[in-house]
């Protein structure tokens, strides 16, 4: 048999399909004799073709991998001999790889201890005198551990000596690179007797390094991936080096002869260390160092002749996103700004940015710029309320900057600060939108790259400014619409439909005059089939999807039922990940408007969508030899599944824990990533939007994306979470509208499932963006459902615990093993905005339980959130706290027990909340004003005594104060305090003054607290309000009819004004005639409706 094996494989080494097919079917014959195994092994030792040698390893891995119980003990007995003995002689490199593979099987069903002459071999060959004997030794070493790394636990000391001496191997750099990849394979497994030894290999680690970088740069690049990994695992071991790890990687990322790919990875070791430790690295003073060394690589000019890659003429992108040494930098001092307190880091980086920012040189110029911008997401409050008119102007000359890479890098700054210096940007639209407007009169003429950052910071900038966009919509529509029109290049056309979306976001139903032209040629393009328009269709799709939320519901429900037979008539004919994930979100933004248009296609868009979460289309499996072979093996299966042969696919689906270890990685290509995420989140709002039209789908779309919890992508999971909390939203919503007894438990069933899933989250994962997404969306749940999420007392205990944990900062992803946390009072602006999604919760949760059953958790969350009300502490903590005690507060105001608990905290929070009131800045004033009227209004007459106090305290406000949004929220507070116990306020004096700051000029919200007072005054006192009739009838006009005030509040105020009217006609005449005409005529309107 030996021989037609032999003669088998040389015909699937021929570059003939036909030849291939013929073989195929010979060697799924052959597979069915049990003398394969014999035959195999060999054609292994003994052939001369080295090809045929390595397909037999090959051949007889899948073998041992799959069918190790049908293999005879005899023939297994055999095989480790063989192997052993094949891999001494074997001389070619290629084979000994696939040999040690094979070995590597083995040893997951034999574990090494049954094996002892492999141990024996690999004692003997690493330590071997002859430089090649190690180097196959190692390599053999580096493949059994890698794939069986916890079986060799007891002899890891023993393999941390052998490492310290291969490490100082130097001539031998294919050792040290087998070595640095073992080393890196077991660090997960070590435990603490390990940790002395891995402590004290560092120093050698990084001389090693540096002798690999010079034999072989790739290897070094893979080998180096061992920082990561320590960091990541085991960041104690490397703490006592962490200075010098940091000023080796920044001698690699700096060193201009070295690769790119090499220095990227330099530069990505001491990101990943700033994301994991930055105290540490604040702490050992290396923020300094770091800095000096990464502002030349920001700022050095390409090679003479050359551009950036961002500057070349085709280019539009993120010019953060490639991989070379410049942009390794930019994601450095970006992650620097997400993970440090700013005040430290502005403290390195001004002098720095600012030498740049005046130097006469483009590059030193775009580096300033391109280091302003990655901070603005990170550094967002320091930046607008500490330098933003600074680096505004800055930014404005750059745009009139002669040399066009300065004006880009000006242009994407301004993006990057639209988009994260809201709403604060948006004030200085005058000096900037007649700059952007100056971009796209040369639309036709310009270089498309140069034009595509100017839209980006275009839309980013328009996004976002409301109502302010009126004065230029003219100009901004004709600009659009001539090139959907005229355009030769598409992409120019892509650019102006995404600018559309921009423009409506900010425009919404003022764009209704230009909406009818828009849609003729969204829809003309999206009937095109040809590939070249795809991008530009699916721009179009997301345009639709923005105008369905914002044109207005009357505008866009006649196109709804079209819209969505446009998506699905595109997906029916074109296969493309993301035109599919375009499609979702136009049938969500669809079904937020009519959710009737999509209930007829649910089950084709469910479909499509469950379909899009299963798939693993987009994931390559990286296998290590040639291809075909997986494609052979096994259809002689249990299952007898023998008459399909098996894709490479449904090998990896097979069995996902095995294929992990000998595939050398898996890629997922984006834009399947994409749209999982996105077929997630449309999931989840068309569930919430159709709600009972969605319960056929409910169940299985819930498995699909429970299944996506734990997808390796971050963005997937995040989406995912936020799915089943739409889920439980969508099933509660059913229940309200249908209270049966079924309906109940699902809802609790879901809740069941979802909320110790959320916790769980909160605690274990490492990602700082999906815990605050998991925290919001949590949020979102219990804002819902309230009281039926704690129907399951256990949910109370364990949402109360995680937002004290997440306070404490003790959660993984706020690095809960460290052991730095005396920095209190500083910390970076996302780590304080993660503590806020946490802490919105408890206001949320006090109103959901009655208050005795919270109260013993919050005498727990008080302190914490109370701590952060310190003058020592950010203008946001105080905000947030004092914020935090007002919205807990006004809970109390309506759950049963309410009274109790807020009277037993009074004497806790009243000196809190009193220092607030006189805070320099408006909004803490604001809601320490806010959290006082609550007080008085939840616990009421418990609380009498402080009456003459807080009275004292807002009188004296009155007086002084000039912000208006605080001033509204004075007259709330009193009418808090005298809607919760009218005998305490002196009314006399209290009313007239209240009455007379009075309409409300900026928080709309609380004219239900106000007009529900004058109600109740009136009917206590109604000669006080006759007296005041005059501003009270003034002030009612202003609240009719006005746009933000919701119809409750507006029907109080037609009621009151009603009742006066009958009651004291002539005082209330008098009154209205002193309103402009068309206020009186509103208001005899208002009184006269039935």
């Amino acid at each position: 048999m030996t021989e037609e094996l032999e003669q088998i494989l040389l015909q699937l080494t021929q570059p003939d399909n036909a030849v291939i097919q013929q073989a195929t079917a010979q060697l799924k014959q052959a597979f069915k004799d049990p003398a394969i195994i014999p035959a195999l092994c060999a054609v292994m030792s003994g052939s001369q073709n080295p090809e045929i040698r390595q397909s037999a390893a090959v051949m007889l891995r899948l073998r041992v991998k799959k069918h190790w119980n049908k293999i005879s003990p005899n023939d297994r007995e055999s095989l480790k001999v063989v192997v052993l003995q094949a891999f001494s002689m074997e001389t070619e490199h290629k084979v000994q790889h696939s040999l040690s593979q094979l070995c590597a099987v083995m040893v997951k069903h034999e574990t090494p201890d049954r094996w002892p002459a492999l141990l024996q071999l690999l004692n003997q060959s690493t330590k071997s005198t002859n430089p090649r004997d190690r180097q196959i030794g190692l390599l053999l070493l580096n493949k059994v551990l890698e794939s069986n790394p916890e079986p060799f636990k007891p002899h890891y000391c023993q393999l941390l000596q052998l490492f310290s001496t291969v490490l100082q191997d130097y001539n031998n750099p294919t050792a040290l690179y087998y070595c640095i990849l073992t080393l890196t394979a077991i660090t997960a497994y070590t435990g603490t007797e390990e940790m002395k030894e891995m402590r004290a290999i560092i120093p050698s680690l990084i001389v090693a390094l540096k002798h690999l970088i010079k034999a072989d740069e790739n290897q070094a690049s893979e080998a180096m991936e061992v920082f990561i990994e320590l960091m990541e695992i085991e960041v104690s071991i490397i703490v006592p080096h962490i200075a010098d790890i940091v000023r080796f990687c920044l001698e690699v990322g700096s060193d201009a002869t070295l690769s790119d790919s090499l220095r990227v990875k330099a530069l990505s070791c001491i990101t990943f260390l700033i994301k994991l430790k930055s105290n540490s690295v604040l702490k050992l003073k290396l923020l300094g160092p770091i800095l000096q060394s990464i502002f030349p690589i920001l700022t050095a000019a390409p090679p003479p002749g050359e551009q950036d890659p961002e500057d070349e003429e085709d280019d539009g992108g993120d010019p953060t996103d490639s991989d070379n040494p410049k942009h390794g930098a930019a994601q450095m001092i970006d992650t620097m700004a997400l993970h440090m307190p700013p005040e430290k880091l502005f403290h390195h980086l001004v002098p720095l940015t600012q030498a740049c920012l005046t130097s006469e040189n483009p590059y030193q110029k775009k580096g300033g710029l391109m280091c302003l911008a990655v901070l603005a997401e990170g550094c967002a409050d320091y930046i607008r309320s500490k330098m933003l008119s600074s680096v505004l102007q800055t930014v404005c000359q750059s745009l009139s900057d002669s040399n066009r890479v300065v004006r880009s890098a000006a242009l994407f700054a301004l993006g990057q600060f639209s988009e994260y210096l809201q709403p604060e940007v948006s004030k200085y639209c005058a000096e900037l939108m007649p700059l952007l407007l100056g971009y796209l009169s040369s639309l036709n003429e310009a270089k498309i790259g140069h034009v595509t950052k100017a839209f980006y910071a275009l839309e980013n900038f328009m996004e976002n400014l409301g109502s302010d966009i009126e004065p230029y919509l003219p100009t901004l529509m004709e600009t659009m619409l001539s090139a959907l029109r005229n355009a030769e290049n598409l992409k120019i056309k892509e650019l102006a439909v995404s600018a559309i979306g921009a423009i409506a976001n900010a425009a919404k139903e003022l764009l209704v005059p230009y909406f009818p032209p828009v849609i003729e040629s969204l829809k003309g393009f999206l009937t095109a089939t040809t590939e070249e328009m795809r991008p530009l269709q699916n721009q179009s799709l997301d345009t639709l999807a923005v105008l369905a939320r914002t044109i207005g519901k009357d505008i866009f429900s006649p196109l709804a039922a079209e819209c969505i037979q446009l998506g699905l008539n595109l997906t029916d004919a074109i296969d493309d990940p993301d035109l599919r994930r375009c499609t979702y979100g136009l049938y969500s933004a669809v079904s937020t408007v009519n959710p009737e248009s999509l209930t007829p296609h649910l089950t084709a868009i469910t479909t499509v969508m469950h379909l899009a979460l299963k798939s693993n289309e987009g994931i390559t499996a990286h296998l290590e030899e040639d291809k075909t072979f997986v494609l052979l093996d096994d259809d002689d299966d249990d299952k007898g599944n023998s008459e399909r042969g098996k894709t490479e696919e449904s090998f990896l689906e097979d069995e996902p824990e095995a294929d992990i270890h000998e595939v050398a990685g898996f890629s997922v290509e984006n834009a399947y990533i994409d749209e999982k995420e996105d077929a997630c989140d449309a999931l989840g709002e068309i569930a919430l939007s159709t709600g009972a039209a969605f319960q056929p789908f409910l169940e299985s779309s819930f498995q699909q994306v429970f299944e996506m919890t734990d997808f390796p992508h971050e963005d997937v999971r995040r989406a995912a979470l936020g799915a089943l909390g739409h889920f439980c939203q969508a099933q509660h919503k059913v229940w309200t509208e249908n209270r049966t007894e079924t309906n109940h438990q699902a809802l609790l069933k879901l809740l069941d499932v979802v909320l110790p899933c959320f916790v769980e989250t909160v605690r274990a994962e490492r990602e700082r963006p999906v815990v605050m997404g998991v925290l919001e969306t949590m949020n979102g749940v219990i804002k819902s459902c309230k009281e039926e999420v704690f129907r399951n007392p256990s949910h109370l205990k364990e949402i109360s615990h995680v937002v004290r944990d997440v306070l404490k900062k003790k959660t993984a992803c706020q690095g809960s093993s460290n052991d730095e946390a005396d920095d209190e009072e500083q910390q970076a602006e996302y780590d304080a905005m993660l503590q806020e999604f946490a802490g919105e919760g408890i206001p949320l949760v006090t109103a959901s339980v009655p208050a005795d059953k919270f109260a013993p958790y919050l005498n727990d969350l008080l302190p914490l959130i109370m701590s952060k009300a310190k003058s020592s502490c950010t203008v946001a903590d105080r905000s947030f706290s004092l914020g935090t005690i007002g919205e807990i507060l006004h809970a109390l105001v309506t759950v049963s027990g309410g009274r109790g608990v807020a009277a037993r905290l009074s004497n806790r929070l009243l000196p809190v909340l009193v220092a607030g009131v006189k805070d320099s800045d408006p909004e803490v004033r604001n809601n320490s004003v806010f959290g006082l009227g609550c007080l008085a209004q939840a616990a009421g007459p418990l609380v009498v005594s402080d009456y003459p106090m807080m009275l004292s305290v807002f009188s004296n406000m009155l007086s002084k104060e000039t912000d208006l949004r605080v001033i509204d929220n004075l007259c709330a507070a009193l009418c808090r305090m005298i809607l919760s116990n009218m005998d305490a306020v002196p009314l006399e004096q209290v009313v007239p003054a209240l009455v007379s700051h009075l309409p409300l000029k900026e928080d709309q919200e609380e004219n239900q607290t106000v007009f529900n007072c004058l109600t109740l005054l009136y009917k206590h006192s109604p000669v006080l309000v006759v007296k005041l009739m005059k501003p009270i009838v003034a002030a009612s006009c202003h609240v009719v009819g006005h746009k933000d005030v919701d119809k409750e509040t507006q029907s109080t105020v037609v009621s009151l004004m009603k009742e006066l009217a009958q009651k004291h006609g002539a005082e209330f005449q008098t009154a209205a005639a002193f309103l402009p005409a068309e206020q009186q005529a509103k208001l005899a309107a208002a009184v006269s409706s039935s």
